[in-house]
C-alpha cells in the first residue's frame, strides 16, 4: 500500500505529451533549502555589517518604556565601544608600525601588546561608550518621563522639522550628497512658489519622529550630562583638546542654524574666523609661546622653516631688547649659512661680547640674516620655503583627501575612480599650496617690516640731504616703532590668514573650526593672566564639554545640515537616528 502511494521517480510513459510541468522533487527540495540557507547567510552577513557600519536609512527606533529604553542605551553604548577600541587600537598599531624597524627587537612584543591593548584604547572606548550609552538614555527616556501634548493636526505641518524647508543653498547641497543614495519619497502637497528641501525615506521618518516625539531641549540636556561625564574616563592631559573641538564644532552649528533661521549670513565668516585667529596664534608663537600648547608650538616651528633660535632671539629682542650670543651662534652653525650672513651675525655677536659700557645689541628686532641663513636675498627664500612647505604637506594632505573618499565615498570612487583621484589630486595640491602660501605671506610681511625698519632708521641717522631723508626725519618716532611692534606680529598673522582663498570652499570652514580652539586658548591664558577673566577649577574640561555636547546634539537631532558633513557622519555612525 505505502509503495503504490510512493512518488514514482519519473513520469508514467503517456501516449501524449504531459500537460503538467513535471520536476524532480528531490533536486527541488534540495534547491529550495539551499536558496533557504543562502538568504539566511546573507541575512547574518548584513546584521554582521550593521555591527561595523551603520547603513544610509536606518529608522528611529520606537520605544515605548524605560526597560526597552535601558537595553536600547546598552546597545548602542556597547557598540559605540567596542567600535572606538578597535579603531583606536587600529591606529595605535599603524603608527608603531611606522617606527617599529628602528625599535630593538626585545622591546617590539610589549610596544606592540600596548598599541593593541593598551590604556588609550581603553579610554577612548569608555569615553566614546559611555557618552552613546548615556546619551541614548537620557534622549529616549525624557519622552516616556516628560511626554509633551499632541500638537494640533491643522498646524503640525507648520512646526519645526529635522531639515527645514528655508535651506539655503549651499545647505541643501550639502545634504543631498548625504541623501543622494536613499529612496526619495513623493513630494508632498506644497503652496505654490514656496521652496522645499526633498527628503528621503529616512529623512522623513526621523522627521516625524523628532517632532511628535522630542523637544529640542531634549537632545541638548542629554548631550551636555554624557559630555561632561564621558571626558573624565580619558586623561587629563587631552581632556583640553577634546573639549575646544566639542565647543567650537557646538558654536559652528548653533551660529549656522541661528543664521538660517533668522535670514542673516556674513560674507566669507569663514575666512574672517580663520584670518582672526591666525593673527592670535602667530602673536602666541613669536611673544607668548607659553599660552600655546608645545606640540602645536613644534608644528608651527617645523612649518615656517626657520631655526627655532632665530625664534628665540626675535623674542628677547622685542620683549627684553637684548639677546643671547648664544642663539645667534648657533644660527651661526647653520649647515648651509652663506658667507655674508654669517658675517653679518658674527658683527653682532662681537658687539654683544663688548664690555659693559661699549656692548651695543643693534636694533631690537631679529635681523634677516638669521631668520633665513641659507639664503642672502629676502625675495629668493619665499620660493624656496613654498617649496619646501608644498613638499612637506603634500603626503598628509594627500592622506587627509584620499583617505575618506575611500571610507565615506566607497560607491561613487567604484563607479567614477578616475574622476574621483583626479578629485583627490587636485585637492591634496591645492591644499598644500594654500600652506605654502600661509607661510611665505607671514616671512614676506616679517621681512619687509624689518628692512623698512632699518631703512627708517638710517635714513634719520644720515647726513645726506635728499627729500627723502627730510620727510623721514620730521616723523614722529613711533612711526618707525609700529613696525617692530608687538601689534605687528599680530597683523602679520591676519594677513597670513588671507591665504585661506587659495583652498577649495568646502573646506574653509573645516580649517576655520580647527585653528578657532588654539586661539581662543591662547587668548583666554592671557586674559587671565591680565585678570580679565576667571579660572575654570578642575572641572573646566567637563563643563566646557558639556556646554559643547549640548549645543552639538541640538543641532545634530534638530538641524544636522548646519553642522559639517565630517561631524555629521560620524555622530550617525556612532549615535544614529536616536
Amino acid at each position: 500500500m505505502a509503495s503504490s502511494l510512493r512518488t514514482p521517480d519519473s513520469p508514467p510513459h503517456l501516449g501524449r505529451a504531459p500537460s503538467y510541468i513535471h520536476f524532480t522533487p528531490r533536486r527541488a527540495m534540495a534547491s529550495f533549502e539551499n536558496l533557504v540557507v543562502l538568504a539566511n547567510y546573507e541575512e547574518h552577513l548584513r546584521g554582521a555589517r550593521k555591527v561595523v557600519w551603520r547603513d544610509r536609512g536606518e529608522k528611529p527606533v520606537e520605544i515605548l518604556n524605560l526597560a526597552e529604553c535601558f537595553e536600547h542605551a546598552c546597545r548602542g553604548g556597547l557598540r559605540a565601544g567596542t567600535i572606538a577600541f578597535l579603531i583606536r587600537s587600529g591606529v595605535n598599531f599603524i603608527l608603531l608600525l611606522t617606527r617599529i624597524k628602528r625599535t630593538p627587537k626585545r622591546f617590539r612584543l610589549s610596544l606592540i601588546r600596548h598599541a593593541l591593548f593598551g590604556e588609550d584604547s581603553a579610554r577612548f572606548a569608555a569615553l566614546l561608550g559611555s557618552f552613546v550609552g548615556l546619551y541614548k538614555f537620557i534622549l529616549n527616556a525624557l519622552p516616556i518621563l516628560l511626554p509633551q501634548p499632541h500638537p494640533d493636526e491643522r498646524t503640525h505641518v507648520r512646526t519645526r522639522s529635522l531639515f527645514r524647508s528655508s535651506l539655503r543653498s549651499d545647505a541643501e547641497t550639502a545634504f543631498e550628497e548625504d541623501v543622494v543614495e536613499d529612496v526619495e519619497l513623493g513630494h508632498p502637497s506644497r503652496r505654490k512658489g514656496t521652496r522645499h528641501a526633498r527628503l528621503s525615506m529616512s529623512a522623513q521618518a526621523h522627521q516625524l519622529w523628532v517632532r511628535k516625539r522630542t523637544r529640542r531641549w531634549y537632545s541638548a540636556f542629554a548631550g551636555a550630562v554624557a559630555g561632561s561625564i564621558a571626558i573624565l574616563f580619558e586623561k587629563q592631559s587631552r581632556r583640553v583638546g577634546i573639549a575646544q573641538q566639542m565647543f567650537v564644532r557646538g558654536l559652528q552649528g548653533s551660529f549656522n542654524a541661528m543664521s538660517n533661521r533668522h535670514g542673516f549670513k556674513i560674507p566669507h565668516g569663514d575666512v574672517i574666523v580663520f584670518t582672526l585667529c591666525c593673527g592670535q596664534i602667530m602673536y602666541a608663537f613669536l611673544m607668548r609661546p607659553d599660552t600655546l600648547p608645545p606640540s602645536y608650538n613644534r608644528w608651527i616651528q617645523v612649518a615656517s622653516k626657520v631655526p627655532s633660535d632665530a625664534v628665540n632671539l626675535n623674542l628677547t629682542l622685542v620683549r627684553e631688547g637684548y639677546f643671547r650670543p648664544e642663539d645667534m651662534e648657533h644660527v651661526m652653525k647653520y649647515p648651509r649659512i652663506t658667507p655674508s650672513n654669517y658675517a653679518y651675525l658674527a658683527d653682532r655677536v662681537a658687539k654683544a661680547r663688548l664690555p659693559e659700557g661699549l656692548r651695543t645689541f643693534g636694533p631690537h628686532v631679529v635681523p634677516c640674516e638669521a631668520v633665513h641663513p641659507d639664503i642672502d636675498s629676502c625675495i629668493t627664500v619665499q620660493v624656496a620655503h613654498f617649496w619646501e612647505v608644498f613638499r612637506w604637506m603634500l603626503p598628509i594632505y594627500g592622506a587627509l583627501h584620499f583617505i575618506p573618499m575611500m571610507l565615506f565615498r566607497r560607491k561613487t570612487f567604484l563607479q567614477r575612480p578616475s574622476r574621483m583621484l583626479l578629485r583627490a589630486l587636485l585637492g591634496t595640491a591645492r591644499s598644500s599650496a594654500f600652506l605654502g602660501a600661509f607661510v611665505i605671506i607671514y616671512q614676506s610681511f616679517f621681512c619687509a617690516k624689518h628692512n623698512l625698519y632699518h631703512k627708517f632708521l638710517s635714513l634719520r641717522a644720515s647726513q645726506a640731504q635728499t627729500l627723502l631723508a627730510a620727510l623721514v626725519k620730521r616723523l614722529p618716532p613711533w612711526v618707525g616703532e609700529i613696525l617692530v611692534s608687538k601689534f605687528s606680529f599680530f597683523l602679520g598673522g591676519l594677513l597670513s590668514g588671507l591665504s585661506l582663498f587659495v583652498e577649495e570652499k568646502r573646506r574653509r570652514e573645516e580649517l576655520a573650526m580647527y585653528v578657532l580652539p588654539k586661539g581662543l586658548e591662547s587668548a583666554w591664558v592671557m586674559a587671565r593672566g591680565k585678570g580679565w577673566v576667571f579660572g575654570m577649577g578642575r572641572y573646566g574640561e567637563a563643563l566646557l564639554t558639556a556646554v559643547g555636547m549640548g549645543m552639538v546634539m541640538s543641532t545634530y537631532q534638530n538641524d544636522p545640515q548646519h553642522l559639517s558633513g565630517l561631524v555629521r557622519r560620524i555622530l550617525y555612525q556612532f549615535v544614529g537616528p536616536n
